[in-house]
């Protein structure tokens, strides 16, 4: 691969770092559980129960030759490749099709693959005097009595873009800097079975052959589901949500999205057990309505509007 001209211009990483101690054995025999505050059918799972992981942590910054097309896993893999290799961080496609690179960036939970360092690098923030928080050159002005110096101009250049804060996904325990344990999500997900569930009878035609136009949807039908099977399953939607990312015992939008799938698909015949499953204190009964989990889903959903739905069909089947 050629290598990329220099731009001249800087920014900074500024990483939440995180390097776990080996747990003890009578750490892992306990189960209580900081991420739960009441008990959950969904919350049970062992990476939900277990203890947060103690260890050392700290903040690194790293400060990079970049171009602001470039994006923050690019930067991130620079890192580990050619300055600090013990830096953690997890991707697998680099092209928002998996979602395995989620984590916060400047406090959001966004895809790092899909983050773009022109978009989300901000100017360096201080503490000046009075206590106020300032940018390097709001500061910079405050204390230039006339005309601004050379000297002031080549360290406002050499400042470049700014600064960009990583951190892990909100609302999971962190395995590794960057790296956030999903498992409880994921267990949440299995629980109310992500699969199409039909009758079990096995349609034919008259002379007894497979009838394989029997499960064919109208276009109409289609339609009603299909966006929600383009989830990645990348937990942007619960690390947005304040009531999963808050530490409540509660299903989070992944798994309720996932649920909506089937439940709107004409195919599946367990509609009802569905809505029975997710109609308790910590599934559906916990969304408070926010709708930040639609801001933030990298490919689009609605998800705030979803759930929405889910609660219509719910008070439609107790009517």
């Amino acid at each position: 691969m050629a290598q990329l001209a220099s731009s001249g211009t800087t920014v900074t990483l500024r990483v939440h770092r995180f390097s776990p101690k080996p747990a003890r054995e009578r750490d892992r025999a306990r189960g209580s559980s900081p991420f739960a505050r009441k008990a959950s059918p969904f919350g049970d799972s062992p990476a939900r129960t277990a203890r947060r992981p103690r260890g050392k942590q700290w903040t690194q910054d790293y400060t990079l030759d970049v171009r602001g097309d470039e994006t923050i896993l690019d930067c991130l893999l620079r890192i580990k490749r050619t300055v600090d290799p013990t830096l953690m961080f997890r991707y697998s496609c680099g092209h928002g099709m998996c979602g395995s690179d989620a984590a916060a960036v400047n406090g959001t939970p966004t895809l790092l693959c899909k983050a773009k360092i022109a978009d989300w690098a901000q100017p360096e923030r201080v503490v000046d005097a009075e206590g106020f928080r300032r940018t390097v050159s709001e500061t910079a002005d405050a204390e230039t009595t006339d005309v601004e110096t050379a000297e002031d101009t080549a360290n406002n250049a050499a400042a470049g873009l700014g600064v960009i804060e990583l951190a892990p996904l909100p609302g999971f325990a962190v395995d590794r800097d960057l790296i956030a344990d999903i498992d409880p999500m994921l267990e949440q997900i299995k629980r109310l079975k992500p699969y199409l569930i039909a009758d079990g009878v096995l349609a034919t035609t008259e002379d007894g052959k497979v009838d394989v136009l029997e499960y064919l949807q109208s276009p109409e039908q289609l339609a009603k589901y299909e966006a929600l099977t383009t989830c990645i399953v990348c937990g942007a939607c619960e690390g947005a949500c304040p009531v999963y990312a808050g530490g409540e015992a509660f299903v989070g939008p992944a798994a309720l999205i996932n649920q909506a799938r089937f439940i709107d698909d004409s195919r599946d015949e367990a509609t009802y057990e569905r809505l029975e499953a997710i109609d308790t204190a910590d599934g559906i009964q916990a969304c408070q309505s926010v709708r930040a989990c639609s801001r933030e889903c990298p490919v689009g959903i609605d998800v705030g509007e979803e759930i929405w739905q889910l609660i219509a069909q719910v008070r439609e089947r107790e009517a």
